[in-house]
């Protein structure tokens, strides 16, 4: 991560960088989020969904799934990177549907799309919490988050840790220690990331969506989904 560029900025620089490999690095109909959407599909028809929006849509490619699993549904995603919509525009989706946007404040009204999605973006803010609010905020049906479980990822000893860390209330400074103070960390295959855990926004859909759906999109370890699965997905849906 570039030391003189802030951790939000470095994410775009690197998606930036990177875009012409982005959809062979992130992009599989099978993978994680191929998954959630495939479950989120089936969902929003059970409940008459007319529009949906995808923040932080990188390259369109859960607009471009969604546009079979859901025809005649509006379909608009926001992704703040221009060389990442480029390629979604190159590829046949209209500039009106994928469009400028950040998830800290999106740029809509109130209860303007039948749900709000994000796949595999939560991770890469800091402040997960305001992008949820504003998806909560934005939907009248319900949201759907595919994202990263920090408790559910690693060896059976590591997730053990993670628990009893936790479990004292010394988790964040565990992280503050681990990333010298910076609470970001960085790789090559995913720019700069978070420790992140779906369960740790799970609680701001409600009241507004009651009924919560969890699921694991990558193997289960034993029974427990909270640790032991390393990616989560959560639909929830008005009563």
């Amino acid at each position: 991560m570039s030391e003189t560029l802030a951790p939000a900025e470095a994410q775009r620089a690197y998606y930036a960088r990177t875009a012409a490999h982005y959809e062979a690095m992130h992009v599989n109909d099978r993978d994680e989020h191929g998954i959630a959407l495939a479950a989120f599909a089936g969902l929003a028809r059970l409940h008459g969904a007319r529009s949906v929006l995808d923040v932080g849509a990188g390259t369109g490619r859960a607009l471009a799934r969604l546009e079979d699993e859901l025809p005649g549904v509006e379909l608009v995603g926001v992704e703040p990177v221009a060389e990442l919509r480029a390629i979604g525009h190159a590829s046949g989706i209209p500039a009106e549907r994928l469009r400028d946007g950040d998830a800290l404040a999106l740029p809509f009204a109130d209860d303007s799309f039948d749900f709000v999605i994000e796949t595999g973006v939560l991770h890469h803010i800091a402040d997960p919490a305001r992008a949820v609010a504003e998806m909560v905020r934005v939907a009248r049906l319900g949201i759907m988050i595919s994202d990263s479980n920090n408790f559910g990822q690693g060896s059976a000893t590591g997730r053990l840790a993670k628990r009893l860390i936790a479990s004292l209330g010394l988790w964040r400074a565990f992280i503050w220690l681990t990333t010298r103070g910076t609470m970001a960390k960085w790789s090559e295959g995913d720019g700069v990331f978070y420790s992140y855990s779906v369960f740790s926004n799970a609680g701001q859909a409600l009241p507004k969506f009651p009924r919560r759906f969890f699921m694991n999109t990558t193997p289960l370890a034993g029974t427990d989904l909270r640790h032991g699965a390393g990616h989560v997905a959560l639909i929830a849906v008005r009563a």
